[in-house]
């Protein structure tokens, strides 16, 4: 997968970061909104509109797929590519994270 075109994909927006990285492990929608609000800290809140407009955008983009339909609720994974997209997204955080606190510390 070393060959991927990550522009077609980055960046993600915050909604859409946390919505992924809250896929960790398959799980339905309203678990994913939970653990969107919990590892965020309460920063980032995500409702069904928001959610499924997310899930819609990711699937297009093989990003995850549902794996599976428990009544009524659809279980969502990311996929092996949305797993290297996840990683690149967190590098090039960490890479900007980096920048600046040299900057910041350079000037004080």
């Amino acid at each position: 997968m070393s060959d991927i075109n990550f522009a077609k994909y980055l960046p993600l927006s915050e909604a859409t970061f946390y919505v992924m990285l809250a896929l960790n492990e398959p799980a339905h929608g309203y678990a994913i909104m939970q653990k969107v609000e919990s590892i965020s800290g309460g920063s980032v809140t995500v409702g069904p509109g928001t959610l499924y407009g997310v899930f819609g955008a990711l699937e297009k983009q093989a990003l995850v797929v549902k794996v599976a339909e428990e009544e009524r609720r659809k279980v969502y994974a990311l996929t092996e590519l949305g797993r290297v997209v996840m990683a690149e997204h967190v590098r090039r955080l960490e890479m900007m994270v980096g920048s600046a606190h040299a900057l910041l510390h350079a000037a004080a």
